[in-house]
């Protein structure tokens, strides 16, 4: 397989940053970033071997890996007692688990937002057909949708293996799949928008 020199600085960049966040986690013990990074080179081993096939645009590769860097970013920069996670960046309302809008809410947003472009891509690709119909929008935030629950399932499964993890309760769960779901709507309603005939 032909890797291309953009997409090689993709994976160089996103390596650097696994490699330096990984190091961090391990010399201060936080093994649920761990499991997170593990995760992510599946993730990255899955891109890499449909590269060729899949014909992934380099502005997708390259939101991909900034969303990895946002998601260790966020469990790894220390603001005031906690982390980059529970910084609050809009004061929207609410308290505990229930303030708005944090750091975590907004790389779920844009996370999940870039899986809609992710999805959509690909049935575009394999399925150009789709093209100016409700169901590449549909199926693409739906998708998301269900790739952001898987999540929040690798992130249950931390909490269930790994003591003090930092992935919070029932209502920071419901409030991470709304902000996927809000992600992925806007997403793959700009996304149509763009693409209409």
């Amino acid at each position: 397989m032909k890797v291309r020199a953009g997409e090689w600085a993709v994976l160089a960049f996103t390596l650097a940053y696994a490699a330096g966040f990984g190091l961090w986690f391990l010399s201060i013990g936080n093994y649920e970033f761990i499991w997170y990074l593990l995760t992510m080179a599946a993730l990255v081993t899955l891109v890499g071997l449909t590269l060729r096939r899949a014909a992934f645009p380099p502005t997708l590769l390259w939101g991909l890996s900034l969303w990895g860097l946002a998601h260790m970013a966020g469990g790894g920069v220390a603001v005031g007692d906690g982390v980059l996670y529970n910084a609050v960046l809009l004061p929207l309302g609410g308290t505990g688990e229930m303030t708005m809008l944090k750091y975590d809410q907004a790389v779920h947003a844009c996370g999940f937002g870039i899986t809609a472009w992710l999805l959509w891509h690909l049935m575009r690709h394999n399925h150009p057909g789709t093209r100016g119909g409700w169901t590449l929008p549909v199926y693409s935030a739906l998708g998301a949708m269900g790739l952001g629950a898987m999540n929040e399932m690798i992130e249950f499964v931390a909490v269930l293996g790994i003591a003090d993890t930092n992935v919070g309760g029932y209502y920071n769960t419901a409030l991470d799949l709304v902000f996927n779901a809000l992600g992925a709507i806007i997403a793959a309603s700009v996304l149509a928008w763009r693409d209409r005939p």
